[in-house]
């Protein structure tokens, strides 16, 4: 095996900030050791600042093209602007898009998202058929595509086809808009066996396939059951399983559906059923009251937080002081991509409780968070120097990392031997950094930084960006741009 050595002035490790660290990396992607106070020599002496880079848990690569096309009200008197008349309009961008169109689109998120400081990608990817609603002569047509673009960035991907099934709760017809989304059970299995037999279901690699019901209106109760058993079915001592990613209760509207579909409230629902453990993220858990907010949080699954997106759709707030003051364990992602950016989506975690509660540095964690997640949480490698910091962006950069790479079933999330060598490399002289030592360092780049203080990113132990720059964006941008003309222009 060829070893890579590289040299970093700090770096946070699982035990804290450390100095003059050297980095062992393997040709198969992993880290082989990490060894603190070294000299630099026989080593690419990288400097500044290592951190692990960052997972982003929920996208959706094609909506980044539709970025921006929503933001204008309806006429008056036409009704309140929602999530549901968003949706609409992205109903009408989807029946423009082909295979190669979804490809440009996905690299080019996927470049930005690289840039930004995140290293793996969890596609929540529905877009599976042709304009008609028939699949592809390759029903995994859609699906490559968006594999390949995420090789093509460099950027490691956790795959999860979706189960589209119903327009709504108790197993409606589909709506207009959505006949490209939709399989049964059997067609859809058949999809996922294809994808893992072509790339495998790991988590050591470049790629892992999960599975996503997209959420509790489009799959019955009995067709969700079915799926995950299928899939769970799957494991084998040569094959680990994915994660299972959901939508959950994004819109108040949602959870009044379901009360009066079921009698229970969305997250109480699922999480009755029995099924739902640490391979499972609740993405969107938003609306949620206290009893739920608990049981999620023992349950070991990972709530999916996208603020940003979550903010443009006008969703509402997630109750993160609570949720995470019981040891609920939360990752973030950039779902829609109206922001690809690792500090945004942590900042407004944190603004939007300022906001609601008019306090600030609400979730910094503390005595009694660390008691709870203390209680709450199997593995703690990940942030074994919490406990002993009150920085909110050391805090929530911890915890977005062990859920991240939870929910991607990723072996990411720190700087250590055995996990993937995923590493953000800070400019130390950035205006928000400068002269910074320990987690004053995350606090600088989180709520701070005017620019992009991310220097260098490594993925699975290739540089993926060097000096702020991706080696293909021009060309990956280029052809994004003419893709985006010819839709503007259809």
């Amino acid at each position: 095996m060829t070893k890579n050595k590289i040299h970093v002035d700090t770096a946070l490790l699982p035990g804290g900030w450390a100095a003059s660290v050297v980095i062992e990396t393997g040709d198969d992607g992993a880290i082989l050791s990490v060894t603190a106070d070294s000299a630099p020599q026989g080593c690419d002496h990288i400097g500044g600042i290592a951190v692990p880079g960052m997972p982003n848990l929920h996208s959706h690569a094609f909506q980044r093209a539709m970025a921006g096309l929503a933001e204008t009200a309806g006429p008056p008197g036409s009704g309140d602007d929602s999530f549901w008349t968003w949706r609409k309009v992205m109903y009408g961008f989807v029946e423009r898009l082909a295979p190669p169109h979804v490809a440009a689109i996905a690299r080019q998120v996927y470049v930005e998202m690289l840039k930004a400081g995140y290293t793996a990608v969890g596609e929540f990817h529905y877009l599976h058929h042709g304009v008609d609603g028939e699949p592809y002569d390759d029903p995994a047509e859609m699906s490559e595509r968006v594999i390949a673009a995420a090789a093509d960035a460099g950027i490691g991907i956790t795959h999860m086809p979706v189960l589209y099934a119903h327009g709504d709760f108790g197993g409606a017809p589909a709506q207009t808009g959505q006949h490209r989304f939709l399989n049964d059970g059997e067609r859809f299995i058949r999809l996922v066996e294809t994808l893992r037999a072509r790339h495998g279901g790991g988590s050591g690699g470049d790629t892992v396939i999960g599975i996503a019901p997209h959420s509790l209106r489009a799959v019955t109760p009995e067709l969700l059951r079915g799926v995950v058993e299928a899939f769970t079915a799957m494991d084998s001592p040569k094959m680990e399983g994915g994660p299972i990613h959901i939508h959950i209760a994004e819109q108040a509207k949602e959870v009044d559906d379901c009360l009066a579909w079921s009698g229970r409230r969305p997250v109480a629902w699922l999480l009755d059923q029995g099924m739902v453990d640490r391979r499972w993220c609740l993405v969107h858990a938003t609306h949620m009251d206290g009893d739920e907010t608990a049981a999620l949080a023992r349950s070991g699954a990972v709530a999916g937080l996208c603020p940003t997106t979550e903010a443009n759709l006008g969703d509402g707030l997630f109750p993160a002081p609570r949720y995470l003051g019981q040891g609920g364990r939360m990752g973030i992602g950039s779902d829609s991509h109206v922001s690809v950016s690792v500090a945004e989506e942590l900042r407004w975690l944190e603004y939007g409780q300022r906001l609601v509660h008019r306090k600030r540095n609400l979730l910094a964690g503390g005595p009694s968070q660390k008691e709870d997640q203390k209680k709450g949480q199997e593995n703690q490698e990940d942030q074994a120097d919490q406990a002993e910091t009150r920085s909110t962006g050391g805090n929530l950069y911890r915890l977005a990392l062990a859920g991240g790479a939870q929910a991607l079933g990723r072996p990411t999330g720190a700087i250590a031997p055995g996990r993937r060598a995923d590493l953000v490399f800070l400019d130390e002289n950035h205006a928000s950094l400068v002269g910074k030592t320990g987690d004053a360092i995350l606090d600088g780049w989180l709520f701070a930084a005017q620019g992009n203080p991310v220097r260098h990113v490594m993925a699975g132990g290739r540089f993926a960006v060097r000096d702020g720059r991706h080696e293909g964006e021009e060309g990956i941008a280029a052809a994004y741009g003419e893709t985006l003309k010819a839709l503007m222009a259809g």
